[in-house]
């Protein structure tokens, strides 16, 4: 298991950690400048972030930097209400896989999505096996595109209680058992995101990860579960202040020979009320004293 504890080469940051200050949103290029500051060697966008800054600024902001890309946030949100909703997914993931081909990313994050219309506040339906089966039609069309483009596909499966209106596949298991069925030969093409925040309480996490192996396992997503946590999407920890063995996870994604960037991911009201400098000093100390 690789020492942090003498620096931070292997740290990442989510732009989303930095997305907002004081309820105001961050544009992008502050985001990119602040984490060159701190020597930060590598982020993980989000595509508004992108789309509002510009692809190709953000592209050549990003290499004059010299940073990497962990991964790009994020395709996916597969399902649909009908053909022509099935189709602008089809579109839109073609596109993402497009942008994070531009920006060299490690590989294109997939939150699947779930009932169609639940993020929106009402369901079209209750059948969550439709949903899972547009899901896993989706993965397997969008598979061939980027195969081609040579784009890794990360599913990142969501904890539990977003399986009605963000991502139907809640489990490693269930993400694993989509990578073998599509993507049998292993050649790197489709893996797993492993975001602690979503997959720490799974009894079967540490079975699972050893079954990702090194060739699934394309990212890795840190943070911290609070007790209490006020606020499901938006009430994330930083590294050390929650319950996760963070240290214990990494150190089974390891031994799968996985060695890329732990990449920090806080959406958290309490950490966008202070300063881009505060929370990239204290991630910088977190994950050389917690990661």
């Amino acid at each position: 298991m690789r020492d942090f504890s003498g620096g931070h080469e292997w740290l990442s940051i989510n732009t989303a950690t930095l997305r907002r200050q004081n309820g105001v949103e961050q544009p992008l290029p502050v985001i990119l400048d602040a984490c060159a500051r701190h020597g930060i060697r590598a982020v993980s966008p989000w595509r508004d972030q992108v789309h509002a800054a510009g692809l190709a600024q953000t592209a050549r902001s990003i290499r004059a930097h010299g940073m990497a890309l962990s991964g790009y946030c994020r395709g996916g949100m597969f399902t649909a209400v009908d053909a022509a909703g099935l189709r602008e997914a089809r579109d839109d993931n073609r596109r993402a896989v497009d942008e994070a081909c531009e920006l060299q990313a490690a590989c294109l994050v997939l939150v699947v999505g779930a009932l169609p219309g639940a993020l929106q506040g009402r369901a079209a339906h209750k059948d969550l096996a439709l949903a899972r089966s547009q899901v896993r039609d989706g993965i397997a069309a969008l598979l061939e595109y980027a195969r081609a483009r040579a784009m890794p596909l990360a599913i990142e499966p969501l904890h539990p209680m977003y399986a009605a209106d963000r991502a139907c596949v809640n489990t490693l298991e269930q993400a694993l058992d989509l990578c073998d069925e599509l993507d049998p030969v292993q050649a790197g093409a489709l893996g797993v995101a492993v975001d602690l925040y979503h997959v720490w309480w799974d009894p079967k996490l540490s079975e699972q990860i050893a079954r990702a192996g090194k060739q699934r396992l394309l990212a890795l997503h840190v943070c911290d579960w609070l007790t209490p946590t006020t606020d499901l999407l938006n009430d994330r920890g930083m590294m050390g202040d929650g319950v996760i063995d963070i240290r214990e996870v990494r150190g089974w994604v390891e031994a799968q020979g996985f060695a890329g960037y732990s990449e920090v991911e806080i959406f958290s009201h309490r950490w966008w009320q202070r300063s881009h400098d505060e929370i990239l000093a204290t991630c910088i100390d977190r994950h050389r004293r917690s990661v």
